[in-house]
């Protein structure tokens, strides 16, 4: 009887780590807009050479599934604006579509995601209103094909969307795409499909330049921006975006909705008046976005929540319409060399040289437990109370009109118990356990007088914030996995697996 309850001790831990901890991962997209790109056969072992595992199309071409068939790179394909139409008036398209394009290349060609429509608020055509139609036929055909769970179906979307993006807080939907959005926004929680939205800090500083500094854009700021409702404090723009579009989602109650980036980058190469985009800057602002996202550190608002990235684009494309800029977004050039070097895989990405979610301070090798996002309200309680209790946490900094009080909701102050229990304890992975509830991240959540202890020290300094112009936003015309994390990951598996399969 022992024997078989520790045998299913470990096969839900193992389970438990199979899905809590793969961590965010940056794909990169494919655009094709251009007449002298190598062929796809050359593209897919281009990608396989530099470990690229996530790729966005934009339509659904044969040649390119052919291509990446069998190559293990997890494909985002799309359904054109060009196309919502019949898609969303006849239910047979969408199965004819399904039957003929893509059930003949899958899974060889390892599908994960469909995007209906691209950016259809910035279309000159009223398309928007085929969007949700078009969505429920394409996830009709996926149910008929039995692969409705292992293929999501969402729509993406410029920055646009929003009437307001700062402060972040404050952010919300545009009211004039209402009757748009409000059907889409309960499909994807409905189907737990996420919100994908394209991300371009370079336009609003290329657009503002005297207002937003190009080291807040290029994730370099030494300064940071508080947000005057919330105290949350940010040193970059890509995170201010970011938590702009929780908030809006928030305000309309779909809190269960994650975020997808399914563009960011930073152009090569622009007219004499877009001085910003030269390969410095591209590639500054592309190697400390892969930093960012594959430590996992999240957001001021969602810290620790994993946040997917794709990075435009692949290839500069020379037949893309407006200026200099629009033709050279690539990080390669057609004939497959570099436009700049960039490392893909985020194995060379320091710790040290993160930017950060919370704040400007990291430390060589120091980590913090903070706690997940995705954890039950009841979970986080019941966490807190055994922190502040029988783990012995002094929890005196999280209570009213204390340093850490506010804000005042159970992530923040699961994550300073959390983290307290954490140094006090060794700073191990068992120790930022809490049943799964906490993250361990690189970055120092302190923030404004709430100071987050390292282990051994436990010291309370004041912190001065300065903020820098607010943010403007703007669209373009329209992958690495996270190495060291999941290289722990894969350690504290493969350990856990031997236990498992020497009890079985």
């Amino acid at each position: 009887m022992k024997r078989a309850s520790s045998f299913i001790f470990a096969a839900s831990l193992f389970l438990l780590l199979l899905d809590c901890c793969s961590g965010s991962f940056v794909g990169i997209c494919y655009g094709r807009n251009a007449d002298d790109l190598p062929t796809p056969d050359k593209v897919a072992k281009l990608v396989q050479l530099h470990e690229i595992k996530y790729l966005r199309i934009y339509d659904s071409n044969i040649q390119v599934l052919k291509a990446f068939a069998n190559t293990g790179v997890e494909l985002m394909i799309g359904v054109p604006n060009s196309d919502l139409l019949p898609f969303s008036q006849f239910q047979t398209n969408a199965d004819t579509w399904l039957k003929n394009s893509i059930l003949p290349y899958y899974p060889a060609a390892k599908i994960t995601y469909i995007t209906v429509g691209a950016e259809v608020t910035e279309s000159s055509n009223n398309v928007s209103a085929l969007v949700v139609p078009a969505m429920n036929n394409v996830l009709t055909a996926l149910k008929k094909a039995g692969l409705h769970k292992k293929i999501k179906v969402s729509s993406t979307h410029s920055l646009s969307v929003l009437s307001r993006s700062f402060p972040p807080s404050a952010g919300a939907f545009n009211s004039n795409h209402a009757h748009f959005l409000k059907p889409l926004l309960e499909f994807l929680a409905e189907n737990q499909s996420p919100f994908m939205i394209d991300i371009y800090p370079y336009y609003a500083y290329r657009d503002s330049p005297n207002k937003v500094s190009l080291d807040y854009a290029l994730f370099e700021s030494s300064s940071e921006v508080i947000d005057p409702n919330t105290g949350l404090l940010y040193t970059n723009m890509f995170d201010a975006q970011v938590d702009a579009i929780y908030f809006a989602l928030t305000a309309l109650n779909f809190r269960t909705i994650k975020v997808m980036v399914t563009e960011t980058g930073w152009p090569s190469k622009g007219s004499p008046k877009e001085k910003a985009a030269t390969p410095d800057n591209a590639q500054t602002y592309n190697t400390n976005l892969i930093r960012h996202v594959i430590n996992d550190t999240g957001t001021p608002a969602k810290p620790g929540e994993e946040l997917d990235v794709y990075i435009f684009s692949l290839f500069n494309e020379n037949r893309k319409p407006g200026l200099e800029s629009e033709r050279n977004w690539g990080l390669f050039y057609p004939d497959e060399t570099k436009v700049y070097s960039l490392d893909f895989t985020g194995k060379d990405a320091a710790v040290d040289l993160t930017s950060g979610a919370n704040g400007t301070r990291t430390s060589n090798g120091t980590t913090w437990c903070i706690a997940s996002s995705k954890a039950s309200q009841a979970d986080l309680q019941n966490a807190i109370d055994w922190a502040c209790g029988s783990g012995n946490v002094d929890c005196t900094a999280i209570q009213p009109s204390q340093p850490c009080f506010e804000p005042d909701n159970l992530v923040s102050h699961a994550s300073y118990a959390f983290n307290s229990y954490y140094q006090q304890n060794g700073a191990s992975d068992v120790a930022c356990s809490f049943g799964g509830s906490g993250v361990i991240v690189n970055q120092d959540p302190t923030y404004d007088n709430c100071i987050y202890m390292r282990t051994g020290i436990n010291t309370t300094v004041t912190s001065n914030t300065t903020a820098i112009s607010s943010t403007s936003t703007s669209t373009p015309t329209p992958t690495a996995s996270s190495s060291s994390g999941r290289q722990t990951f894969t350690w504290i598996s493969s350990s856990l697996l031997l236990t498992f399969i020497s009890l079985v």
